[in-house]
C-alpha cells in the first residue's frame, strides 16, 4: 500500500498544500512550526478519521475558516484509492471512499493501516489505564473489525447501565429485570473483547521481545503484563456480586473497560523504574512490533509514520 499524493485545505496551519510522495521513504523537512508534524497528522487522519493529536475536530480547522478537506490518493492490492475526510463546524464530518460516504466511520478503521510513533507515545507509560486499552484495541481493530464493533456495543451497553445506574439512585428506585438485561450483554461482549486481547498479548509479546532485544542490545528483561478482573471470576458473576458497590458510586466498577497493560523492564513498572531511555526504546519497540504484526495479519505492511523519534 502506497501513498501517493496528500492535498490539504484549512487543515490546522495549512491554507491549501499538495504532496506527491515517493513509493518509498520520504522526510518532511523544515523549521518548529510549519507543519511537519500537522502533515504527519492529515495522514493519520485519513486512516482513522481523526486527529492523533487532538481529537476536537472543530480545533483542526485552520483559524478563521469554517471547513477542512484532506485528500488521500492511495495504490492498494493494484488499485487506485481516493479517500477524503471533510469537516465543518457545526455539522458532522464526513468519510468518502471514492466519492462515496461511509455511513459508519467504524467500518472505514483497517481498511489503510497506519502505525505512528511519535513523542507523545510516551502518554501510553505516563497516563492511566484507558490510554493502554485505547492502544490495544486500535491495534486489534485494524486487523479485525468485528472486534471494533463489539467493543463499541459494549460501551453502548455500559452507559446505559451506568445510566440506569443514576436513574436508580435519583429516584430511590431498583429494577432488577432491567439490570439483568445490562449485566448479561456485558458478559457477551465483554467475554469476547476479553479473549481477543488475549490473544492479542499471546501473538504480539513475543515480536514486541524480538524489537526491544535488538534496540537495547539485549540488556534488559522487559515484559508486557495484561491485568483483567475476568482473569479470576467471569463478568456476570463480578456484576452480581458487587451490585451495592456499583448502586453506591452509581457506576460499574467491573468489566473489560478497567483493563491495564503493565509495561515492565526487570520485572518492575518501567513507569517508575525505567529511564528516560529505557522508556523511549520500550515505546519504539512497541510501536515496531505494532507494524510487525499488522502486517502478518494483513499481509500488507501498514504506513509507518515517524514523528521526532530522535529528539
Amino acid at each position: 500500500m502506497i501513498l501517493q499524493k496528500l492535498s490539504l485545505l484549512n487543515y490546522k496551519n495549512f491554507e491549501s498544500q499538495k504532496f506527491e510522495f515517493d513509493p518509498k521513504i520520504n522526510c518532511f523537512v523544515g523549521k518548529n512550526g510549519v507543519g511537519k508534524t500537522n502533515a504527519l497528522d492529515a495522514i493519520y487522519h485519513l486512516s482513522f478519521g481523526k486527529s492523533y493529536f487532538n481529537p476536537i475536530t472543530t480545533q483542526n480547522i485552520k483559524h478563521g475558516s469554517d471547513f477542512f478537506v484532506i485528500e488521500g490518493y492511495y495504490e492498494k492490492d493494484e488499485r487506485s484509492e481516493k479517500i477524503v475526510v471533510s469537516a465543518k463546524r457545526a455539522q458532522k464530518k464526513l468519510i468518502k471512499r471514492n466519492g462515496k460516504a461511509y455511513e459508519k466511520f467504524s467500518e472505514h478503521i483497517g481498511f489503510l493501516p497506519l502505525v505512528i510513533i511519535s513523542p507523545s507515545d510516551r502518554d501510553l507509560i505516563t497516563e492511566g489505564s484507558e490510554t493502554r486499552r485505547k492502544f490495544i484495541d486500535g491495534v486489534i481493530s485494524q486487523s479485525d473489525p468485528n472486534y471494533l464493533q463489539i467493543l463499541i456495543k459494549y460501551n453502548r451497553v455500559l452507559g446505559q447501565r451506568n445510566s440506569l445506574l443514576r436513574y436508580f439512585a435519583l429516584n430511590n428506585t431498583y429494577d432488577q429485570d432491567t439490570l439483568d438485561i445490562y449485566n448479561q450483554q456485558l458478559q457477551d461482549f465483554g467475554s469476547v473483547i476479553h479473549d481477543k486481547r488475549i490473544g492479542f498479548l499471546e501473538s504480539f509479546l513475543p515480536i514486541f521481545l524480538s524489537r526491544y532485544k535488538v534496540i537495547s542490545n539485549g540488556e534488559e528483561r522487559v515484559n508486557l503484563v495484561y491485568r483483567s478482573q475476568l482473569q479470576d471470576m467471569d463478568l456476570l458473576s463480578l456484576l452480581t456480586e458487587n451490585i451495592q458497590k456499583d448502586r453506591l458510586t452509581q457506576y460499574t466498577n467491573f468489566g473489560v473497560h478497567k483493563d491495564d497493560l503493565v509495561f515492565e523492564i526487570n520485572g518492575h513498572p518501567i513507569k517508575i523504574f525505567g529511564s528516560q531511555g529505557q522508556q523511549k526504546s520500550y515505546l519504539i519497540a512497541l510501536k515496531l512490533a505494532q507494524f510487525d504484526l499488522i502486517k502478518i495479519q494483513k499481509g500488507i505492511k501498514p504506513i509507518l509514520l515517524l514523528d521526532d523519534i530522535f529528539d
